[in-house]
C-alpha cells in the first residue's frame, strides 16, 4: 500500500469512527480513575462496546483515563459543570467533599468477599443511599461494582493484627489510615505511584495498594516478599454514575440497558479479576522467594473489631456519614457479617 492510499485509509476509518459517535442519539464523555494501561481500563472500554452495541448504537459512549480534563477527585465538579457527562471512579475519592462517601466507598474490613458488596448495593440499600449522597451534585448513581479484595503488600512476615504494631504502611489519607493506626501501625502519605519506590528503598515497610495480580505485574511482590493474600483490609466501592439531568431525559429502554450494563460491568470485571489474581497467586508459590500469608478468621474477625471502633468515629463527621455507617452496620448485622 502506497502512501497516498495509507492516507486515504486512515482518513476513511477517521471519518466513519466520527460518523459513529454523531450519528447516535446520545453521546457521552465518561473519564475514569484508571490509567489506559491498567486492566480496569480495559475492562471499562469492554463495557462501553457492550453499551453501543445493546442500545444499537444510540448511545456512545467516549471513555477517557484518569487524569485526562480533572484530577481524579474532582470528577464530580466536572459533571456538575457539564464538562463531564459521567465517570467511572472509586467513591472514597470524594470523601474530601463529605466523609460519608469515604465511609461507603471503603468500609474498611467490612466486606469479606466481592459478592458481599455487590449485594449491599444491589438489594441491602446501597444504591438508594448512593443516589441520595449524590443528588446534591446532580448526579446520577447508576450502579456499583468493586474490583477485588485486596492483596497487602509487605516487606516482613504479616501473620496477624499484631504484626501490624510499629508498622511503616503507606495508607489513604481517611479511614483507611486511621483503622490501620488504630490497630498500632505508623501510616504514611505516599501517592500510589510512589509505592514501589517507597517499599524498595525501605521508606515503608508495607503498603495497602491493590488486587494480588495487579501487584504482582508491577514487581511488587518482588520486593516486598510478604504479601498476605486474600486481603484482610479494602474493597473499594467503583461506581459508575452520570449527569441526573441527562439521564433523566435518556428513554426508559436506555435507562434500564445502562443499569442491566452496570451489573454485568460488575461481574465481569469481578471476575476477569480473580481469574487474574488465582494465575497470579499460582506464580507467585512456585517463587521460593515469595511467601504468601493467609490471615486465619480469628485473625480477621480482630482487624474488623479494630476497624469498627473507625467506623463508629467517622460516622460523626457529618450526618450522611452517619446514614451510611447505619445502613451498612444494619445490613451486615441483619446478614450475620458482624
Amino acid at each position: 500500500m502506497n502512501k497516498l492510499s495509507s492516507t486515504l485509509l486512515t482518513a476513511t476509518l477517521a471519518g466513519v469512527l466520527s460518523t459513529s459517535a454523531i450519528a447516535a442519539d446520545y453521546n457521552f464523555k465518561f473519564q475514569s480513575s484508571d490509567p489506559a494501561g491498567d486492566k480496569n481500563f480495559q475492562v471499562q472500554k469492554e463495557w462501553v462496546k457492550r453499551v453501543e452495541a445493546m442500545t444499537n448504537g444510540r448511545v456512545h459512549i467516549d471513555l477517557l483515563p484518569v487524569g485526562s480534563i480533572f484530577k481524579h477527585t474532582e470528577t464530580l465538579d466536572g459533571i456538575k459543570m457539564g464538562i463531564l457527562d459521567g465517570q467511572i471512579t472509586a467513591t472514597e475519592f470524594f470523601s474530601g467533599k463529605d466523609p460519608a462517601f469515604g465511609l461507603i466507598g471503603n468500609t474498611v474490613g467490612a466486606w469479606s468477599d466481592t459478592q458481599q458488596l455487590l449485594q449491599y448495593v444491589n438489594y441491602g440499600g446501597g444504591y438508594e443511599l448512593m443516589n441520595e449522597l449524590y443528588a446534591p451534585y446532580g448526579v446520577k448513581f447508576i450502579g456499583g461494582s468493586t474490583t477485588g479484595v485486596e492483596s497487602f503488600v509487605s516487606r516482613v512476615p504479616l501473620n496477624g493484627v499484631d504484626d501490624l504494631k510499629g508498622l511503616k504502611l503507606r495508607a489513604p489519607e481517611g479511614l483507611v489510615q486511621r483503622v490501620f493506626a488504630a490497630a498500632g501501625a505508623a501510616p504514611v502519605n505516599l501517592p500510589g505511584s510512589e509505592v514501589f519506590t517507597g517499599l524498595s528503598k525501605g521508606v515503608i515497610d508495607a503498603a495497602d495498594y491493590t488486587v494480588f495480580s495487579t501487584n504482582q505485574k508491577a514487581g511488587m511482590n518482588d520486593i516486598a516478599t510478604h504479601p498476605v493474600q486474600p486481603g484482610f483490609h479494602s474493597l473499594p466501592l467503583i461506581d459508575i454514575s452520570m449527569n441526573k439531568k441527562k439521564w433523566d431525559k435518556l428513554p426508559a429502554d436506555i435507562q434500564a440497558i445502562l443499569t442491566v450494563s452496570v451489573r454485568d460491568f460488575a461481574e465481569d470485571i469481578t471476575t476477569q479479576l480473580r481469574i487474574a489474581d488465582q494465575a497470579a497467586v499460582k506464580a507467585a508459590q512456585a517463587d521460593p522467594n515469595i511467601t504468601i500469608h493467609n490471615w486465619s478468621a480469628e485473625e480477621r474477625k480482630k482487624f474488623r473489631a479494630i476497624a469498627r471502633t473507625q467506623w463508629e468515629e467517622f460516622a460523626k463527621s457529618s450526618s450522611n456519614a452517619q446514614k451510611v455507617y447505619d445502613s451498612i452496620t444494619t445490613y451486615l448485622e441483619e446478614n450475620g457479617l458482624l
